[in-house]
């Protein structure tokens, strides 16, 4: 009696937790999409809490007719899709052969790829590469850097190395090479390890603002995250050309463009819910 008792106790307390946590998640989420739809009177005297007030949708129409705002969606958009294939092609390149148990030194190769977790030699080495290299304001210096993420590799090996062995072994009974049987076996097979470290690629390519601010110079190619960072710091300054106060209150166009900068991220994830889960689940049973 006195275990069930602890238990429903237990039970209460871990659900108000979770309704407290789901309460502060959801709070900014309906905030943001209420200034969003609310008029410019309703705003400004701060009278939009969590339902919109004068429901109009002028905030969206701006957004949308603005040059720079769609023309960022679009440059995210296509170094998401480009950073995230290039990270799922590069990672399952790099995880096969960690997985495989007689590759020549196995252990320190991991070690040293683990120990970039822990010691990050920060932006001004990383920046002189890049340069050296001659991708600043490119495309490219969002994605090559980043080819490869240690978390997300090694999930992969670990779901490589809980494999069956005699799947290789039988490919390569009958002539297939290393390559074959990774393209057309592996990664096949490999499907919910795959889409897992996808979302988190998918996700940090999204919300990624830092590094195109570091490396990118030209207006036309910033990604949406920045133009949004821009609006938030700099939407008071006479300068800026992003919000017109007088036509529009500031906070409901920054809202907007923060709510069409969420719809990918929200339409996926519950899709991909189950295999995060799975991923993170993976990366904590070995390494």
């Amino acid at each position: 009696m006195v275990r069930k008792h602890s238990l429903h106790w237990f039970d209460a307390v871990n659900t108000l937790v979770l309704i407290i946590v789901a309460c502060a998640t959801i709070f900014p989420l309906l905030y943001i999409l209420a200034v969003s739809l609310s008029d410019t009177a309703s705003v400004t005297q701060g009278k939009v809490f969590l339902w919109p007030q004068g429901l109009n949708f002028d905030a969206y129409k701006q957004v949308v007719t603005d040059v720079k705002i769609p023309r960022a969606y679009l440059n995210t958009i296509m170094y998401t899709a480009l950073g995230t294939l290039i990270n799922l092609l590069m990672t399952s390149i790099a995880a096969y052969p960690l997985a495989q148990r007689g590759f020549v030194g196995r252990k320190y190769w991991m070690f040293f790829i683990v120990i970039t977790m822990f010691l990050n030699p920060g932006i001004i080495p990383n920046y002189l590469i890049v340069k050296e290299l001659h991708m600043i304001d490119t495309v490219w210096a969002l994605v090559i850097p980043n080819a490869i993420w240690t978390f997300q590799l090694i999930i992969l090996k670990s779901f490589f190395e809980g494999m069956s062995s005699q799947i290789r072994e039988a490919a390569k009974m009958d002539g297939a090479s290393e390559y074959r049987i990774l393209f057309s076996i592996m990664i096949p097979l490999s499907k919910p390890a795959l889409a897992s470290i996808a979302l988190f690629y998918f996700i940090g390519h999204w919300n990624s603002y830092f590094l195109p601010m570091i490396y990118l110079n030209t207006d036309s190619l910033y990604p949406l995250q920045v133009i949004l960072r821009d609006m938030l710091v700099f939407s008071e300054t006479s300068g800026s050309a992003l919000v017109e106060a007088a036509a529009l209150a500031p906070q409901a166009k920054k809202n907007a463009t923060i709510v069409l900068a969420m719809i990918p991220v929200l339409i996926i994830y519950p899709f991909a819910q189950k295999y995060f889960a799975k991923g993170v689940m993976l990366g904590s049973e070995k390494g």
